[in-house]
């Protein structure tokens, strides 16, 4: 018994840590400038909008979506292909040579990314992907191919053998298997990876930061740094963006909550 209230305690403090920030970020971006440093924990009395429609009025905010959303869905829709493709191949070759490969792709993700960065300069510039969208996708998806290689590898391995062999053994070819079987079978799996790449993807400035210049390729994460200057930073606005750079995240995992929690689900009661 006490074991469960010492539980729900840990529970309900980590959610206060949680809330106190997404509290503090969503009323500040109702206030204006001199409200936000007079009274910043106070509830916005009245509450403005001025912040978002300046947002959109002074700044190219839609262009800045529509980067950050070709970057993104680009990047996670590649990565699931080629992720799903590996992690396929891996699971049904078996034996030495696929312990080596998945290895691999483990050892990509001791390196740290801010490690990389002057050879990824320095690639991006022979190449001439550097300030361009397509350029940052291909990058962004090598970089996090070992992750989600990673993931779906685990979850490849939960699918069934017995129903994979009966489908070699009605004349069923690899492509077939992949396509039919395994990728249906690993929906719930393929939406968990999804989520977590789009968090990563979407949150990216590093980067970004490196490979983009011109000021109509900024993705949101990059667009935020406007609003800080040398002297005197517009927090009220820099906390909106927060939130508007927020809100598909949101309704991304409202969407997918159901696939996201199976496909953790699944993974933990294996283990």
């Amino acid at each position: 018994m006490q074991m469960k209230w010492l539980q729900r305690a840990v529970i309900f403090i980590y959610a206060i840590v949680i809330m106190v920030p997404v509290y503090l970020v969503t009323i500040s971006a109702f206030k204006s400038t001199p409200a936000f440093f007079a009274h910043p924990l106070s509830w916005p009395r009245p509450f403005i909008w001025d912040n978002f429609i300046g947002m959109f009025k002074e700044q190219p905010m839609w262009r800045y979506f529509l980067n950050s959303i070709e970057v993104t869905l680009g990047t996670v829709v590649l990565e699931l292909l080629l992720g799903s493709m590996i992690a396929y191949a891996i699971v049904r070759m078996g034996g030495r040579l696929s312990k080596w490969l998945f290895s691999l792709f483990v050892l990509g993700l001791i390196v740290p990314s801010q490690v990389s960065m002057l050879p990824i300069y320095a690639l991006a510039r022979i190449l001439g992907w550097s300030d361009s969208l397509y350029g940052l996708i291909i990058i962004s998806i090598s970089m996090l191919l070992p992750v989600s290689v990673f993931m779906l590898t685990g979850f490849m391995r939960l699918l069934s053998k017995e129903i994979l062999e009966a489908g070699t053994i009605d004349g069923a070819g690899e492509w077939t298997l992949y396509t039919r079987i395994a990728i249906p079978l690993s929906a719930p799996s393929l939406a968990a990876t999804a989520t977590f790449l789009f968090v990563m993807v979407w949150n990216d400035l590093l980067i970004p930061m490196l490979l983009l210049n011109s000021k109509d390729k900024l993705t949101l994460p990059l667009a935020m740094l406007q609003f800080r200057g040398e002297y005197v930073t517009d927090y009220p606005m820099l906390l909106t963006g927060v939130v508007v750079t927020s809100i598909p995240m949101v309704l991304l995992f409202l969407f997918l909550q159901r696939f996201f929690v199976a496909g953790v689900m699944a993974g933990s009661l294996k283990g």
